[in-house]
């Protein structure tokens, strides 16, 4: 009994955000971390007798952790706020929707453009609202299939939220797990586009039979109705901007700031480093180009990034560490950890049911955020806990648990009807393109990269197959070996 009231501040946390996503109760995550928070200490100190201070010395030392973390995600928010707003973004869209698009080629070519931009600004959220109103019209104009264009879109946009310099969810997933963004990139990186080629076969193929009638892309952004830009202009300001330059032009040489971090990104140099280059040319180039005013134009850029960063997910990050700090304290997960210690034989099936946690976190909380602050300090205990492994050894299980929380929050949400990302998917591409009533089985239904995502970490990692992916294989016994086999 006193097991199940230590774990139970994680089914009012999950509870209240199910309520919110699927019942309306509204409540963001923002109110329901404070209040589970504050349930998870009065449950501490009831169960455990633990002194107040001792509970503060928890949140504080859970929070510490992250500093690092909170200044990479303000310059990641800038950076994106930026290449947004001074033609990156739309230097991409243009430059491959020059090769001209046809029913049989929209959904690739939304899949494509989607993976790069997502990597260029670090939100699969903003990226889709940006691509969803010019290729889901464009797809009507060419005849193309809406269902398997948005489930384009939906894969593509997450492709960069799971492996950008700039994600939010990647480098904070990286941060929990106490690796590099960079390395952690680098420990994916194969798999990744080995991922992404897979996908955009199937995209291929299953759009052979449609038309091949070139269409225009201004044409699909004129024929987006007004009542859509306001809605955007309200939800997605930056997405506007971005479809007034895809309309009225960039220079082509705009795609640079993109290409110099994913340079210095492959010479392994520091994540702010990268994130800083990506800023001081955007803001070069975008004089040049004339995408921005003056000087204090562009400050107001950072300004707004840092401020959103601020307002959102940093703050939601202290309130859930928190939360993490205080479960951590009193020990919550423990009987949880004891039962997949007593499950598993050895490391591999144990790093499998770090990736089986991760995605039934995601399932459960219907937040991907709320799953890596949850869920990831608890698989990094019970790996740390219960392997032997030299500290390289362990340094790469560190980075499988990372991608495990990150691409299982990430691409595991397309996969849930019931979560919060299929639900704003869903709710932007129905207000974009009010000629198709979308569905969650529809985000689902043809999101090949989710699906080749999900489904390949988690048995590559369990058969030991990722030793044939450059960079990706964890150690194998001896190596690294459980404590309870030795």
């Amino acid at each position: 009994m006193i097991e199940f009231i230590k774990l139970s501040p994680v089914l009012l946390l999950a509870g209240l955000m199910m309520a919110s996503n699927i019942g309306g109760l509204g409540l963001d995550i923002l109110v329901i971390a404070p209040i589970a928070t504050v349930y998870a200490a009065i449950i501490a100190i009831l169960t455990e007798k633990f002194k107040f201070s001792e509970i503060l010395d928890a949140v504080i030392d859970r929070v510490k952790e992250e500093q690092l973390v909170f200044f990479i995600l303000m310059l990641a928010y800038a950076m994106a706020e930026a290449y947004m707003a001074t033609g990156v973004g739309a230097a991409i869209i243009n430059l491959t929707l020059g090769f001209g698009v046809t029913g049989k080629t929209i959904a690739l070519v939304a899949f494509t453009i989607c993976c790069i931009l997502s990597v260029a600004t670090g939100t699969s959220w903003g990226t889709f609202a940006a691509c969803a109103p010019i290729f889901l019209w464009l797809n009507h104009i060419v005849g193309g299939n809406p269902v398997l264009t948005v489930g384009a879109i939906a894969g593509g946009s997450c492709f960069g939220d799971n492996i950008g310099l700039i994600s939010d969810t990647t480098v904070v997933s990286s941060g929990i797990q106490g690796v590099e963004v960079i390395h952690r990139v680098r420990h994916q990186g194969v798999w990744s586009i080995l991922c992404l080629i897979l996908a955009a076969i199937l995209f291929f193929v299953f759009s052979l039979g449609l038309p091949a009638e070139v269409g225009s892309a201004v044409e699909a952004i004129e024929q987006i109705p007004e009542e859509i830009y306001t809605y955007l202009a309200e939800n997605r300001p930056s997405a506007v901007n971005l479809l007034n330059q895809v309309k009225e032009g960039v220079p082509s040489y705009m795609i640079i700031p993109l290409i110099l971090v994913l340079i210095v990104a492959a010479k392994g140099l520091p994540t702010l480093v990268c994130l800083g280059l990506g800023i001081i040319s955007s803001y070069i180039l975008g004089l040049m180009a004339g995408t921005i005013e003056n000087t204090r134009a562009f400050l107001e850029l950072i300004y707004t990034g840092f401020s959103d960063a601020g307002s959102w997910v940093i703050v939601m990050m202290m309130w859930v560490g928190a939360f993490g700090g205080i479960m951590g304290k009193m020990e919550a997960f423990k009987p949880l950890s004891n039962l997949v210690r007593r499950m598993v034989k050895n490391v591999r099936q144990l790093m499998f049911a770090n990736g089986i946690l991760s995605l039934i976190g995601n399932a459960v909380l219907t937040d991907e955020m709320a799953q890596i602050v949850t869920i990831g300090p608890m698989i990094k205990e019970l790996t740390e806990e219960n392997v032997v492994a030299s500290e390289e050894s362990m340094y790469k299980l560190k980075l499988r648990n990372a991608t495990f929380t990150g691409t299982l929050g990430v691409f595991g949400s397309q996969l849930i009807p019931w979560h919060v990302y299929v639900g704003y998917f869903i709710g932007i591409a129905s207000s974009v393109y009010p000629l198709y009533n979308f569905t969650p089985f529809d985000m689902i239904k043809y999101n090949f990269l989710s699906i080749i995502a999900v489904v390949s970490i988690l048995l590559l990692t369990l058969t030991g197959t990722d030793r044939f992916i450059p960079l990706f294989s964890i150690p194998a016994e001896p190596a690294v070996m459980l404590k309870k086999n030795i």
